[in-house]
């Protein structure tokens, strides 16, 4: 099992939401911590709300990164429990992203 062994399933959410924190993460920095004005405009205003954004759609990354690596979920009715809606939506995105990833 090598580093990231834990990272097996979904890379490229992962990728794409690490990427999207660190650019968010620097644009909120840059906005904050720098006087940024051409010809006497602020922007920096601008790189706040942009990175912010940016953070934002990085938890869309993080969120298909998590519901692709979950391994082994037990349905509520094993459990003797009614499945709720989340559960299924889970289950079924989770079970799709896996078939997809082995046919290609």
């Amino acid at each position: 099992m090598g580093v990231c062994g834990g990272l097996s399933h979904c890379k490229l959410a992962l990728a794409f939401a690490v990427l999207m924190d660190l650019l968010g993460g620097a644009a909120l920095l840059l906005g904050v911590f720098t006087p940024l004005e051409v010809k006497g405009r602020d922007f920096g205003d601008l790189l706040v709300y942009t990175g912010a954004l940016l953070v934002l759609v990085s938890l869309g990354g993080w969120v298909l990164w998590y519901t692709g690596n979950i391994e082994g979920l037990t349905s509520k009715k094993e459990l003797g429990h009614i499945g709720s809606a989340v559960d299924r939506l889970a289950r079924n995105l989770s079970r799709k992203i896996r078939t997809y990833r082995s046919h290609h």
